[in-house]
């Protein structure tokens, strides 16, 4: 563990920030809060190297605006997204734009912890296992050409619905998919999935659209 490691938590939430504030001090990590976007990009440290924890949903500016704008405030820190119930599209469209996890609330301390290491552990080696398509290239090669599909529509963001929609099968079909991915990619989280697609080239969403909307429309 990266004990005295600096996590930002940037939430509006002040329960939470002291939630998250307890738990990360506890386990030997500093802390710095913000209760919103602007005061996170205006007044962090971008010369400490740090992880960040940042609520997806926040007024004002929202998480992914925040991510989006941290590179123009030299803020090259690794970034988990908190989520609410449903907003795994959000997430999606967070990992896409640079974020390296997302957690949904309520948060598993264990799960947390695993998150956070996971960013400093990014800040010590930027090729990270994740981070090396060719070893990604390699893991997917093992899907078959269909499950490869539907990881593809996954990485896009889309529900189950859309991508039955568009590869013309059922949702429940999908569902039995991901499956399949999730144990070939010998993973267990979501996330980890999404990692390896988007380091592979997957989740294009101008390709998926070019390739399965036409051939839908013309079947």
């Amino acid at each position: 563990m990266h004990k005295q490691g600096l996590v930002h938590i940037v939430d509006d939430e002040d329960s939470v920030r002291r939630s998250l504030d307890f738990l990360l001090r506890t386990s030997g990590y500093r802390v710095e809060r913000w209760m919103d976007g602007n005061k996170f990009l205006d007044c962090a440290d971008n010369s400490v190297a740090a992880c960040v924890l940042m609520d997806i949903r926040m007024p004002g500016l929202d998480g992914l605006t925040v991510l989006e704008r941290m590179a123009g405030h030299g803020l090259n820190f690794p970034v988990i997204v908190l989520t609410g119930h449903g907003d795994i599209t959000l997430a999606v469209q967070a990992m896409r734009g640079g974020a390296i996890d997302f957690l949904e609330k309520p948060f598993d301390r264990e799960r947390l912890i695993q998150s956070i290491e996971l960013g400093f552990r990014q800040i010590d080696d930027r090729t990270a296992l994740f981070e090396r398509a060719q070893w990604a290239r390699g893991q997917t090669a093992k899907l078959t050409e269909r499950e490869r599909e539907v990881l593809d529509g996954l990485a896009c963001g889309y529900p189950n619905k859309t991508i039955a929609y568009d590869l013309g099968i059922s949702s429940r079909t999908v569902e039995v998919y991901r499956a399949n991915i999730m144990e070939k990619l010998v993973v267990t989280n979501f996330a980890d999935a999404l990692r390896i697609a988007f380091a592979a080239g997957l989740g294009r969403e101008k390709h998926w659209k070019q390739t399965h909307r036409i051939r839908s429309r013309t079947a």
